[in-house]
């Protein structure tokens, strides 16, 4: 793999998850400054991270379902002190299981503002540096199948807003094409042990045709192709990461 020098990264909601992994990783791969944003957990250890791959690290505390302003000047404030960015990991995307019939607007709020409100502003803020540099790099997370707006029962309401971001990113990437900015999404399979390495991972079965679980270094590899500097040419594309598995994945029972 080539190394990424001299690169600065926003990557939300990497307190913790695979958004955590990815961020250490990006750092290891020589990007000079990682930025994280948090809200609820420390972002301490992820930095300690950062640091320890040798680039310098920043947290912005941002809670991503507060009113938009709120959210648009903590945006502001983070690309002024760390910025600018030329790439922006959005993993931020909060999951509720609750059959439709069970869902109230508390849940739809946090579906939509959480998942698609979330990518929309944090993409707005970052891309006037981009613009004037004529580069960028922007990565968001759907969930398997989000692509195709598949039924899911018990996610509904997190299928229907990751389906809706994927067609905001589709949209934003065409809109931004000309400007050196590409636009594109991962899905990421039922990953639920979200720090585990790869090699941690291949010993632990799961039910998905390659039959292993799956590690946030596989999704880190997803992130790290889309993100490369001569990938200019690919835009509005989405990547399963799913260990082969097709369609959205469904808990027993949801609520």
């Amino acid at each position: 793999m080539r190394r990424i020098n001299g690169r600065s990264v926003l990557v939300t909601g990497a307190a913790s998850g695979l958004a955590a992994g990815i961020a250490a990783g990006l750092a290891s791969d020589g990007f000079a400054r990682v930025a994280i944003t948090w809200h609820e957990s420390s972002p301490e250890q992820t930095l300690a991270r950062i640091r320890g791959a040798g680039a310098r690290a920043s947290a912005t505390r941002i809670d991503f379902l507060a009113e938009s302003v709120e959210i648009e000047r903590a945006l502001a404030m983070c690309v002024s002190e760390h910025g600018p960015f030329d790439t922006l990991v959005h993993a931020v995307g909060p999951l509720i299981f609750a059959r439709l019939e069970r869902a109230g607007d508390d849940e739809y709020r946090a579906m939509f503002d959480g998942n698609v409100r979330s990518a929309w502003l944090a993409a707005r803020a970052v891309l006037p540096d981009m613009r004037a540099a004529t580069f960028g790099r922007i990565v968001a997370f759907g969930m398997n199948g989000s692509a195709l707006a598949g039924s899911a029962p018990g996610l509904g309401m997190h299928a229907a807003a990751k389906s809706a971001l994927i067609s905001l990113l589709r949209t934003l990437a065409a809109e931004v094409a000309g400007s050196g900015i590409t636009i594109n999404a991962v899905e990421p399979g039922d990953i639920r042990e979200k720090a585990l390495t790869r090699d941690e991972a291949r010993k632990i079965p799961a039910a998905n045709p390659v039959g292993r679980a799956g590690s946030y270094e596989d999704v880190l590899d997803a992130v790290r192709f889309f993100v490369a500097p001569e990938r200019d040419f690919i835009t509005g594309a989405v990547l399963p990461v799913t260990g082969g598995l097709q369609g959205p994945y469904e808990r027993k029972n949801p609520q």
